[in-house]
């Protein structure tokens, strides 16, 4: 079992410790990796079963591993195919051979290629995943990549916690490099399907950087949507 702190707000940086907090059934761990890309890799675990599911093995696989300790690694979840959230993969699933490796279904072959990890369960939207007794759902959100997921929990004694990966950070939506079809689509899915679905208490956990709230981010959809990215 993990230590649980009651001063979690999310600030991690690479090389610094990580912070745990309590979600009802589910504790979730935050440490950021690769002081150039500072990735946020998020630990899950099942307080009643143990069972633990990793989302973006990013890199620096021993910070990894020591993270996760003795315990067995059940599922390595990638949030999308961009390279810098896969790094470790390769590396955590064979030292972890019975984890299920999942992604979101038009980027897993990506990742395929760029790990030689084969993604041994493709997820799409309102699909579920479990962490032992804690069931989540699955968010499609293309624009990003085409693939990207986010992974939301509902504790039943609390409110929301949702990992976007790279599709949602306090200040806007993920990068969509300059092709506005995307950001368009990117925009039109987190609006739809991120705040008209969760409610404002909703803490949500992004790719990289600090966490933030559904609430505190809602009043400027528009405003992100006006100015282009």
């Amino acid at each position: 079992m993990v230590n649980l702190q009651d001063d979690y707000d999310g600030d991690v940086s690479p090389g610094g410790p990580a912070q745990t907090r309590a979600a009802g059934a589910l504790s979730i761990t935050k440490v950021a990796v690769d002081p150039d890309m500072s990735n946020n890799c998020y630990l899950l675990e099942c307080v009643d079963t143990g069972e633990l599911l990793l989302i973006d093995a990013a890199a620096e696989a021993d910070r990894l591993l020591e993270l996760i300790g003795e315990r067995s690694l059940t599922t390595i979840l990638t949030t999308h195919q961009h390279w810098d959230h896969h790094r470790a993969l390769a590396a955590l699933k064979a030292a972890h051979p019975g984890a299920v490796v999942i992604a979101g279904t038009p980027d897993a072959d990506a990742i395929t290629e760029q790990t030689g990890v084969p993604v041994e369960r493709r997820v799409d939207h309102g699909e579920r995943v479990a962490v032992g007794a804690c069931d989540l759902s699955v968010i499609a959100l293309d624009g990003h990549t085409p693939g990207s997921i986010a992974l939301h929990w509902s504790d039943p004694d609390g409110h929301g916690h949702l990992f976007t990966g790279d599709s949602l950070f306090p200040g806007g939506v993920g990068n969509t490099f300059g092709d506005t079809e995307a950001f368009v689509r990117l925009v039109d899915e987190v609006e739809t399907k991120v705040f008209g679905e969760l409610a404002d208490d909703t803490w949500f956990y992004p790719g990289h950087g600090g966490d933030s709230t559904l609430g505190a981010q809602r009043p400027y959809v528009d405003e992100w949507r006006d100015r282009g990215w």
